[in-house]
């Protein structure tokens, strides 16, 4: 490419990425409104009259965090018990009122937050509100249910390990929450699961499933002051009871101490390398996560160092860094996908890039604030569906706090380079991490991989490219950030990084 239009395509790429912070800018606040009853719910009202549609959700500060070994999997089945018959719907005989409204219903169990919503059309407002007090504050849990219930979880967690990736994912996991696991695993232990009985499950109603523990969150096409009188009304005579974490704090994740390696045997034809540290805490080291969101997103780009030393060169055939915010203990993850002849190139070549992370020349500023700006209106853009939107504040109210969330996009445009360093040598470069490789047995015997070979963090004499790097520019829209295993009524499992 010739320098003058190089210079032409760089001025385009800064008029685009300039009218598209004024937009970031104009709206980056989040729009939405909030009361607390008497009783501690929060209520959270997002007015979007684009589609006559409204979403009720509520929100608890439940799921895998709280759980113990004996306890594993019944966020993720109570989940599935949300919606089953409650004593008002049996005694009023209205089981079947929400699938005549056509309504739509879901529930999502993850690490810091479970959360239940349905969908319904503008006037089905009041009913789905109805419908989901009811739920929430009068299970029966009846044992037919539960024990359909149970089988359909089940059913979920073997669907699951029929995939190759989950045996890598849960290798990783043991060793880097080695401590508390069970803390974790949203999708819960079998074994568990199975025994589970009516009087568990009130067990985790009584601690948890309270006004001042949970949110309702409605959006769409509503008027605030109108769900907020209807929330008074419905919500405000639901008891308040002892704050849960209060009575039985959550334990934080011990650090790290050693480096860690495993090797996953399955039936894969490829070969997949992860590398999994401790990142920051939302409520220890904030500061670190906006860095964190910032530094991922450009190593995500086409044209970033990163993804020319290791996807151009043929080393992988894709890669990438990631944060996943959290209270408790947020996981960084690289993963990358390459073939097992390349597999050891691809691993000196990696630490080769993460000694690198550091450096002042790895990322341009022309990266830098491309990053930000697009990560501002990425942001924005996730506004843009209601139904979804509720689910993003619900995860950002339980695993941050809406201050948190309410500053995210401004705290992202604070980012400096040397945010990023200080994120870089404290949470990834020279730290203890686990590292993982997911492979055929046949194909390890024949490349002769062990472990020692995944421990290995530095190779002497290894060539290092000299070239400098070049800005991105790219308006690719980024991935969605959204959580990490997260365990639905559809049975998916996300792994991602943020909703």
């Amino acid at each position: 490419m010739n320098t003058k239009y190089r210079r032409a395509v760089a001025g385009f790429a800064t008029v685009i990425l300039l009218s598209m912070l004024a937009f970031a800018t104009a709206f980056g606040k989040p729009q939405w409104q909030m009361i607390k009853l008497k009783n501690g719910l929060q209520v959270i009202v997002i007015e979007n009259r684009s589609v006559p549609l409204v979403t009720v959700e509520i929100a608890v500060k439940n799921g895998a965090y709280t759980e113990t070994p004996e306890y594993n999997g019944l966020s993720h089945l109570y989940e599935h018990m949300f919606f089953k018959s409650n004593e008002r719907s049996r005694a009023e005989g209205y089981h079947d009122r929400p699938a005549e409204l056509g309504m739509l219903q879901n529930a999502t169990t993850r690490e810091e937050v479970v959360n239940y919503y349905t969908t319904t059309v503008k006037t089905g407002t009041r009913d789905a509100m109805v419908l989901m007090r009811d739920a929430i504050r009068y299970p029966l849990f009846d044992q037919r249910e539960l024990t359909q219930e149970i089988q359909v979880v089940l059913d979920e967690l073997a669907q699951h390990r029929s995939n190759p990736f989950f045996y890598l994912i849960n290798a990783m996991d043991q060793r880097l929450w080695y401590k508390y696991t069970s803390r974790k695993n949203p999708g819960g232990d079998p074994e568990t699961v199975a025994k589970s009985t009516p009087e568990m499950m009130k067990t985790i109603q009584r601690k948890y499933y309270l006004p001042n523990n949970s949110s309702l969150v409605v959006a769409g096409d509503v008027n605030a002051q109108e769900i907020f009188k209807l929330a008074e009304e419905l919500f405000s005579d639901w008891p308040r009871g002892k704050d849960p974490f209060v009575e039985d704090p959550v334990p934080k994740h011990p650090p790290l101490t050693k480096d860690e390696a495993v090797i996953v045997n399955q039936s894969v034809n490829a070969a997949t390398i992860q590398f999994g540290y401790h990142g920051p805490s939302t409520d220890t080291d904030a500061p670190a996560t906006y860095a964190a969101d910032v530094f991922s997103f450009i190593l995500r780009q086409p044209n970033s160092k990163f993804s020319r030393e290791l996807i151009d060169t043929g080393l992988t055939t894709g890669t990438g860094l990631n944060y996943y915010t959290q209270l408790n203990v947020g996981p960084i993850s690289l993963l990358a996908q390459t073939t097992p002849d390349k597999l050891k190139d691809a691993l000196k070549a990696i630490n080769a890039q993460i000694k690198q992370f550091d450096s002042p020349d790895y990322f341009t500023d022309e990266e830098l604030e491309s990053a930000k700006t697009l990560l501002d209106v990425n942001e924005i853009y996730g506004r843009e569906k209601p139904s979804e939107y509720a689910h993003t504040v619900s995860f950002w109210w339980a695993s941050s706090g809406l201050d948190y969330y309410a500053g995210y996009v401004e705290n992202l445009r604070k980012v400096t380079r040397a945010d990023i360093k200080r994120y870089v040598d404290k949470y990834i470069k020279d730290k203890p991490r686990v590292v993982g490789v997911l492979i055929s047995e046949a194909d390890q015997k024949r490349i002769g991989l062990t472990e020692k070979d995944l421990l290995v963090r530095e190779t002497p004499g290894l060539e290092k490219r000299e070239e400098k790097p070049t800005s991105s520019g790219t308006t690719n829209k980024p991935e969605q950030k959204a959580k990490t295993g997260s365990a639905t009524t559809t049975g998916e499992v996300k792994r991602k990084s943020r909703p």
